[in-house]
């Protein structure tokens, strides 16, 4: 009976879905996105990310505990040198899945699984918004009359710039 056994299996046997999962999340470690099916993605994403999480303690105990989930030093490394420092103010939500479509072969749904805080079009958008907080109240009165008065400004040069130009017009004629 599969009572309360929630996580996707994957058609496969316990073994290879563990093997599998750990060579993607190093895969993942090392090159920062790879390209998968949704569903070894959304499995994967709740595999690595509490290795992510272990990684922001770098202890000799954490370093163990993520090496026997992972058994590659290398990945190891990398997950406490560098992605730690990138992720250490997250609270959560390293990883990010962007559907692609589908595959020719099966029409099997991919997509790309990447770290979130590797992916500079995402991170140059954060950066040219203001990192002001607006709320949303009305504006005060002194406000809402100053843009009327510089919208009634912008009409009467409009109207100006009309006018010198039918003048200019009726000269040439």
């Amino acid at each position: 009976m599969r009572h309360r056994k929630k996580f996707n299996h994957l058609g496969r046997k316990a073994a290879h879905r563990k093997a599998m999962l750990a060579n993607m999340s190093i895969s993942l470690i090392e090159h920062k996105r790879i390209k998968t099916t949704v569903a070894k993605a959304k499995a994967l994403k709740s595999f690595v990310e509490p290795l992510i999480n272990r990684a922001k303690t770098d202890t000799t105990h954490s370093r163990r505990m993520v090496f026997r989930k992972l058994q590659n030093k290398y990945a190891v490394t990398e997950l406490f040198r560098e992605i730690s420092q990138k992720v250490a103010d997250r609270e959560g939500g390293y990883t990010r899945i962007l559907k692609t479509g589908h595959r020719l072969g099966d029409n099997a749904e991919m997509c790309i699984i990447e770290l979130v805080d590797y992916n500079e079009t995402y991170m140059s958008e954060k950066s040219t918004k203001s990192t002001k907080k607006r709320t949303r109240r009305g504006k005060s009165k002194a406000k809402a009359t100053e843009t009327v008065n510089k919208v009634e400004e912008a009409n009467e040069e409009v109207k100006e710039e009309n006018n010198e130009t039918s003048t200019d017009n009726k000269d040439k004629e």
